[in-house]
């Protein structure tokens, strides 16, 4: 009974397409590389500098512990907030815009921020046993190229940045993007995510 049961989940895992990962840029990596630094210093900053209500809605989107992060119940709109920490200010909590997430055929899912002046887009898949989302931001008069296919030495132009961040969901209504190192502004941002 068990072997027939791990022969049909073996064919399914193998059937199942690969997420397509582009490449990150050396800059990008080591980003992700020093999340928990780039973190730990910024969080300090807010809570040491941020207003008491900010620094409440950071306690708040810090909070839960992570779990699956991928399944059918992500796709579709959620609304977000963008929190900057350190930087040119101690800790910056924006109002709720919308933003959506969108399962692609490879079992990956491609992320927007739909509203405000500062936008992102891009796609989450699976690397080194967390969930990275490799996109671009960028404000909302533009259209940018997607990340592969921006220069090589490509990190910023103050208009257009490469977006890496660890994404985390916490509950069926919550969940996050970190972004360690932005490339303009701030030394962390949150994307809190709720619905």
């Amino acid at each position: 009974m068990i072997r027939p049961l791990l022969t049909t989940l073996a064919l399914l895992i193998w059937a199942a397409p690969a997420a397509a990962q582009v490449d990150l840029r050396p800059t990008d990596a080591a980003r992700l590389d020093r999340f928990d630094a780039s973190a730990g210093r910024a969080i300090l900053q807010a809570l040491a500098g941020g207003a008491p209500g900010d620094v409440a809605a950071l306690a708040t989107a810090l909070s839960g512990t992570p779990q699956v992060a991928f399944d059918e119940t992500l796709s579709g709109d959620w609304s977000c907030r963008t929190m900057k920490l350190g930087g040119i200010s101690a800790l910056v909590v924006y109002t709720d815009f919308k933003c959506r997430f969108s399962l692609r055929a490879d079992g990956s899912f491609a992320f927007e921020k739909l509203t405000g002046s500062q936008l992102t887009r891009g796609t989450i898949t699976f690397r080194e046993g967390r969930a990275v989302y490799v996109g671009v931001g960028y404000v909302s008069e533009e259209d940018p190229a997607a990340y592969a296919d921006l220069p090589a030495d490509f990190t910023s132009d103050g208009r257009v940045q490469t977006d890496v961040a660890v994404f985390e969901r916490v509950s069926p209504t919550r969940a996050r993007l970190m972004f360690p190192a932005p490339a303009v502004e701030s030394d962390f941002d949150i994307l809190e995510l709720t619905r």
